[in-house]
C-alpha cells in the first residue's frame, strides 16, 4: 500500500504538459477570474458609489462607516473569515466541491449586495461574498499546488495568474462604461456587481471537467479513487502525445501513511518556522498590493486627475495587470520563490517613491503600471510558494491561516491609506508602502526555505 501511494504521487509530478494538463489548469483558473474580478471590483466602482451618496470621502474617521474605506475593510472582513475559519473545509471535503460550493455562495452574496439601497447593508452583503472569495482563493492555491507536475510548478501559477489578472481591466473597462449612467434605471455600479455573480452560470461546466486531487484522497485514506483519477489523465496526456508516458522515476518520494497529520503541527517544527514566516510576511504584502490596487482611482484624484479621468487611467494601468505574471513565465522554474519575492518587493517600493513624486500623466501611468507588474510578480511567487510549505492533508487549512494575515492586515491597511492620504499625502501614502516592502526583504530573503523543482513531499518533509 505504501509502494502504491508513493507510485501515485511519482506518476503524477512524471506527466508531460501536454494539451490536456494546461486544459486542467485554465479550468481551475476561469474560477480564480471571479476572485480577481471581485477584489479589484471595489477599487473602480467606489467613485461611482461616492457620487450616489452611499459612501463618503476616502477619509471620514477611523472606524465611520460611512467612509469608502470601510466599504474596503467589509470585504477583507470576509476574506479573513473566509480564509482563516474556513478554510479547512477544502482539506475535509476535497478541492473539486469546495471549489464549487464557495463561489455559489460567492455569487448569492454579489447578488444581495446588488439589492441594496444603503450603506449598512451593503457593507454586510460585501462580507459576506468576501467569505466565499476567501474560500475560493485557499482552495485553487491547494488544487493548483497539487494538481500540477513538479517541474512546471512556478508556471503554473504564472499562467494562472495571467488568465485570472485577465478579468481586472475587464472590470475596470466595465466600470469605465458604466460610469455615471444608469441602464434601465438602475446605477452602474450595481451592473458592475451583478456582472461579477454571473460566475454562477459557469460553475457546474468546470466542475464536471476537473478531477478531485489524487494527493487529496490518498491523504484521506482513499487510494483506490487516487489511483483511477491518475489513470484516467495518465490516458488523456498519452492520447495528446501518442505516445507511451516517461517511466516513473526510480528515486520517487514515499508517501507513507503516517499518523494523520493535525493543524495543530504548523504550530510545532518543522513548520513552525515557516508558519511564522509566511505570517509576518502576509501581513506586510497586503500593504504593498492592495495599499496600491484596492486605491489607484483615489490616489490618481489626490494627484490632481479630474475623477472620470483617473477612471480612464486607472483602466490603462489595468490593462497591463496580466503582464506582471507573463514576465515572470520565464523564471517561474528557473530562480527560487524565494528571491523572486525578495526583488518583487524591492522594486514596489522603488516603483511607488517614484510614483509619489510625478504630477504629469504620463509618468503616473507609467509608474503606476511598473507598481501593477511588480506586484502581480510577488503574487504569482506567493501564491506558489506558500502552497508548497505545508503538508497534504492539512495544506489547505494553513495556507488559509497564513493567508489570512494579509485578509486581517487588509482591514486595516485601508484604513490606514486613508489616514496618510488625509494626512501626509501620496507621498506618505508610499512611504509606508516602502517600509512594508523591507520587512519582506528580511523576512522571505532571511528565512525562506528552498522549493524549486522539488515534490510536494519532499518540501513537505
Amino acid at each position: 500500500m505504501i509502494n502504491q501511494r508513493a507510485a501515485i504521487s511519482a506518476r503524477l509530478d512524471r506527466l508531460p504538459t501536454t494539451r490536456y494538463i494546461w486544459k486542467l489548469l485554465l479550468l481551475i483558473s476561469l474560477g480564480g477570474c471571479f476572485e480577481f474580478y471581485d477584489l479589484f471590483l471595489m477599487t473602480y466602482i467606489g467613485p461611482a458609489m461616492i457620487r450616489s451618496g452611499l459612501f463618503s470621502s476616502a477619509y471620514v474617521s477611523f472606524f465611520g462607516l460611512s467612509g469608502l474605506a470601510s466599504f474596503v475593510s467589509a470585504t477583507f472582513v470576509g476574506l479573513f473569515i473566509g480564509t482563516l475559519a474556513f478554510g479547512f473545509l477544502a482539506d475535509k471535503f476535497g478541492r473539486r466541491s469546495i471549489f464549487t460550493y464557495s463561489l455559489l455562495w460567492y455569487s448569492a452574496g454579489l447578488i444581495a449586495m446588488a439589492c441594496q439601497t444603503a450603506a449598512p447593508g451593503i457593507l454586510i452583503c460585501r462580507m459576506i461574498a468576501g467569505i466565499g472569495i476567501g474560500v475560493e482563493m485557499v482552495t485553487i492555491d491547494t488544487y493548483i499546488a497539487e494538481l500540477m507536475p513538479k517541474e512546471i510548478r512556478g508556471r503554473a501559477f504564472t499562467v494562472s495568474q495571467v488568465i485570472e489578472f485577465t478579468s481586472i481591466p475587464v472590470v475596470a473597462l466595465i466600470c469605465w462604461l458604466l460610469a455615471g449612467r444608469k441602464p434601465l434605471g438602475m446605477d452602474g455600479w450595481r451592473w458592475v456587481v451583478l456582472i461579477g455573480s454571473a460566475g454562477a452560470i459557469f460553475i457546474w461546466f468546470i466542475r464536471r471537467r476537473i478531477p478531485e486531487s489524487p494527493r487529496w484522497l490518498i491523504a484521506r485514506g482513499r487510494v483506490d479513487e487516487a489511483e483511477r483519477v491518475v489513470s484516467c489523465m495518465e490516458r488523456k496526456v498519452s492520447d495528446n502525445l501518442q505516445s507511451a508516458l516517461p517511466p516513473v522515476p526510480a528515486d520517487r518520494v514515499e508517501v507513507a501513511q503516517s499518523p494523520p497529520v493535525h493543524f495543530s503541527a504548523i504550530f510545532r517544527p518543522p513548520y513552525l518556522g515557516r508558519t511564522a514566516m509566511l505570517t509576518v510576511f502576509q501581513f506586510a504584502q497586503t500593504i504593498g498590493y492592495y495599499g496600491f490596487s484596492s486605491w489607484v482611482p483615489t490616489l490618481l484624484i489626490a494627484a490632481g486627475i479630474h475623477t472620470t479621468t483617473s477612471l480612464r487611467y486607472s483602466f490603462i494601468i489595468a490593462i497591463f495587470a496580466p503582464i506582471g505574471p507573463l514576465l515572470a513565465y520565464g523564471i517561474a522554474d528557473k530562480a527560487e520563490r524565494k528571491w523572486q519575492i525578495v526583488s518583487s518587493a524591492l522594486c514596489i517600493g522603488a516603483a511607488g517613491l517614484l510614483f509619489a513624486l510625478k504630477t504629469t500623466p504620463a509618468w503616473l501611468i507609467f509608474f503606476g503600471v511598473l507598481l501593477t507588474c511588480s506586484n502581480n510578480w510577488l503574487s504569482v511567487a506567493f501564491h506558489t510558494y506558500q502552497a508548497e510549505l505545508f503538508p497534504t492533508p492539512v495544506r489547505a487549512q494553513a495556507v488559509g491561516f497564513v493567508y489570512s494575515w494579509s485578509r486581517f492586515s487588509a482591514i486595516f491597511t485601508s484604513l490606514m491609506i486613508g489616514f496618510f492620504l488625509h494626512n501626509f499625502g501620496v507621498t506618505g501614502v508610499f512611504a509606508f508602502i516602502a517600509a512594508a516592502m523591507l520587512v519582506i526583504v528580511l523576512v522571505i530573503g532571511g528565512f525562506g526555505p528552498r522549493t524549486r523543482g522539488l515534490a510536494l513531499e519532499s518540501i513537505s518533509r
